[in-house]
Parts: structure tokens; sequence; C-alpha cells
């Protein structure tokens, strides 16, 4: 690295996102994470399949919304926190 030059990485963002009855997973660019309903958050634990597949991925892929439950999550907070879940 040149002296003086800042280390970039790369933002994580998903391609599409899936819904299965017990977890969320988001297709990445260079793999897919399965997170259980319980590790997002206690609402969409909660939620019913209907709530939880009724999503809308942000444009750039850096967030995920579910309108029925007023619920917003970060691509790369839910990827942070899932990093000791198996991969898909």
């Amino acid at each position: 690295m040149r002296d003086g030059a800042m280390q970039t990485t790369e933002p994580i963002t998903a391609t599409a996102i899936e819904t299965t009855h017990d977890a969320l997973i988001l297709v990445l660019a260079d793999r897919r994470v399965r997170i259980p309903w319980e590790r997002c958050s206690k609402k969409l634990a909660s939620a019913t399949e209907l709530q939880r597949s009724t999503t809308e991925l942000s444009p750039g892929g850096y967030g995920i919304h579910w309108p029925l439950l007023d619920e917003d999550l970060s691509i790369p907070g839910l990827v942070r926190d899932a990093r000791e879940n198996q991969r898909v």
C-alpha cells in the first residue's frame, strides 16, 4: 500500500433474497447465507410466513424492508451477525 493511501473494502450487498418457512437466505455475489428467523429479529421471529415473504430489497442491495411489519434490516448487519451460521 502506498504511503498515506487508505485501504478500501467492497461493500456487502445482496443480489437477491429468498424466504423459507424457517430462514432468510441472502444471495450475495460470492455465496448464499442462511439466517434463521430467530437470528434476524424478534419481530421476524414472531411473524407469519406471509409477513416474512413480503419483502423489498433496496435498489443497491444494501437493505431489506418488510412492509407488512414496518421492519428494515441492513445486509451488512445481517451478514456480520450470521458469521457463525452455516452457509447454504
